[in-house]
């Protein structure tokens, strides 16, 4: 597998990590059901027959599963005059989404052949200024249009009938949602083989789910066949958080349950610590990521439909996010637990417990 390293100021990186497609704030729109641009213009998406249009892409595939990874936003204009949506080979997008895989896909390689593509973004602060009818238009415009090509490539070339694991953040999960509601639901024999799909960073509501009954959310963690999500906060944010969406589900990433009981720091698996310079993984003496125990707790909050962390001091997790949004730490506090919680459910599948 090609694996990729680059430095990358943490400053830019706190600012193209912004959430895309997030479904805004409660009081701008609740509506979860996919609008189409009002628009219509045929987009053509890139050619992933050129091995340049992946940022990862096993061709061995010795491993028995495959994650399908999409990337969060990685593309923030510094001008007006830029275009909203960027090249598939914008420097900085790719830049960015090279540390976000070191950051994310890491904790799944170990267990499978990752195969990750490069596409085209909707820029940061533009999505985030618009109505959710609007984000959701700009996802399926573009972005869409590109990871599904994508992912067809890969079944195509890649795959070869092997069960597979998604993951996203992000603006990668408001993609990996109308994946799942839309290509699974008309691929019904590529949708058998889904194990899970890791849609953090993005809100999962029961309208969503209402109105996608081929999809579940999971209960436990050995379901499969699932989606996964969740978005950390502190107890007390200062501010909104711009990336959540009223009626949010979501997930213990140390107990895997949807309960409210708080899983302790000492019961997380490990947690990972960035670079502040490059934002990358620290590292241990043997050149392996760091894991670092007892940082954090989580809990659900059903109300807020996040995952509360309480154990991590919000000053030192400053973003441009209002402080005690954690969208940046959804996997990184969790790192190890989103390892060990992907082989169980790897286990489960090859078990023939499927969709259990």
């Amino acid at each position: 597998m090609r694996s990729v390293r680059c430095t990358i100021p943490a400053v830019m990186l706190l600012v193209v990590m912004v959430l895309s497609g997030c479904g805004g704030t409660p009081a701008t729109n609740t509506s979860t059901q996919p609008v189409a641009s009002e628009t219509t213009t045929t987009v053509t998406p890139a050619d992933y027959s050129n091995p340049a249009r992946w940022l990862s892409a096993d061709t061995t595939g010795t491993k028995k599963v495959d994650v399908f990874y999409v990337y969060p936003t990685a593309y923030s204009r510094t001008s007006t005059s830029q275009p909203v949506f960027c090249a598939v080979d914008d420097p900085q997008m790719m830049k960015g989404a090279q540390v976000s895989f070191q950051q994310q896909a890491t904790a799944f390689a170990p267990l499978s052949n990752i195969y990750a593509p490069y596409y085209r973004q909707v820029d940061a602060m533009y999505q985030l200024a618009q109505p959710v009818a609007q984000q959701n238009a700009n996802i399926q415009q573009v972005p869409l249009v590109d990871v599904t090509a994508a992912f067809e490539y890969y079944l195509q070339h890649y795959n070869k009938g092997r069960p597979f694991i998604l993951v996203g953040h992000s603006q990668g999960s408001a993609v990996l949602k109308f994946l799942l509601s839309d290509y699974m639901k008309s691929h019904p024999d590529v949708y058998k083989r889904m194990i899970a799909a890791y849609v953090v960073g993005q809100s999962i509501t029961p309208q969503y789910l209402a109105q996608n009954p081929h999809l579940k959310f999971a209960t436990g963690p050995g379901d499969t066949r699932v989606i996964l999500s969740w978005n950390t906060e502190a107890p007390v944010v200062n501010g909104t958080n711009p990336v959540i969406q009223a009626g949010g589900i979501a997930i213990n990433p140390i107990t895997w349950t949807t309960g409210e009981a708080t899983a302790t720091a000492a019961s997380n698996l490990g947690s990972i610590q960035l670079d502040p310079k490059t934002s990358l993984p620290a590292l241990d003496k043997n050149g392996q990521i760091e894991r670092v125990m007892n940082l954090a707790d989580a809990r659900v909050d059903k109300a807020k439909g996040v995952v509360i962390c309480s154990t991590v001091d919000p000053a030192q997790y400053q973003s441009h996010f209002p402080q005690g949004v954690y969208h940046l730490q959804d996997y990184p506090f969790y790192y190890f637990d989103v390892r060990a919680n992907a082989a169980r459910r790897i286990q489960t599948y090859f078990a023939g417990n499927k969709g259990n």
